[in-house]
């Protein structure tokens, strides 16, 4: 898989992205990872990528001219064009997934106040925000993106089993996790999962899933198919939490 930056701070990369299981895809080659320098596409001395706005306005915003043509040059013949910007769809794991079918991804990275409306509107398939806040500029949501995505491409993480399992993959919460020694500052380990038993195991984890999942984001319990058992459980352990769902207790 390629995945093409296009931002005014090259400097920027591979930064987090040359780490870790990522970093370790790109240099076995199993993804790349381009930056393009969008003042390369800029015309005059100064390079300038942005001016006012017309009508006035509280800052600069990124001018058409320069970003449509390093769109065109890094979407190549079947790129997916992608702008980060607070004004996005939230992104989500179902995204990611999607997303990773593709063979290449541009990731416009956005600065400013923005991008000219009219290269938003023409050449961007899909414009995405990670989250209800602003921050100076479209890098580092972009490299969040990425990995989110890369880790999801077959062979990027050894242990691909705990990539179906994570947050979000099944649509709850990841249940808790618990790891050497068996004792600290006075706390054990469940003893389910000291037992062996790998049924009772998996139930205790699906039952923490849904227990962690109504008690820290209960809007994902709508979209995960709940047994009456289930659904009677959750609200008899937490009957506060479920009421406030707005889900019954058993169908």
């Amino acid at each position: 898989m390629e995945i093409a930056f296009i931002t005014i701070f090259p400097e920027m990369f591979p930064g987090p992205l040359g780490l870790g299981v990522i970093g370790r895809a790109l240099a076995r080659g199993d993804a790349r990872v381009e930056v393009i320098d969008l003042r390369d596409f800029a015309e005059g001395q100064q390079r300038q990528v942005d001016d006012y706005p017309f009508g006035g306005g509280g800052g600069m915003v990124m001018t058409a001219p320069p970003a449509a043509a390093a769109i065109q040059h890094a979407r190549g013949n079947d790129g997916h064009v992608i702008f980060m910007s607070p004004q996005g769809r939230r992104l989500k794991h179902d995204d990611c997934r999607r997303l990773a079918g593709h063979g290449r991804l541009v990731i416009l990275c956005g600065r400013y106040e923005g991008i000219d409306e009219r290269v938003r509107q023409s050449m961007v398939d899909e414009e995405f925000s990670v989250g209800d806040f602003v921050v100076t500029g479209g890098e580092l949501p972009g490299m969040l993106l990425a990995e989110a995505v890369l880790r999801l491409r077959p062979g990027v993480v050894g242990n691909e089993s705990g990539v179906r399992s994570d947050s979000f993959a099944t649509g709850l919460l990841e249940h808790p996790q618990f790891s050497r020694p068996r004792t600290f500052s006075g706390q054990g380990v469940p003893e389910v999962l000291l037992s062996g038993n790998h049924a009772q195991i998996a139930a205790w984890k699906r039952r923490e899933s849904l227990r962690r999942t109504l008690l820290r984001r209960p809007d994902l319990l709508a979209g995960v198919p709940l047994s009456a058992a289930e659904r009677d459980w959750l609200a008899g352990q937490h009957p506060r939490e479920w009421k406030q769902t707005g889900l019954p207790e058993s169908e």
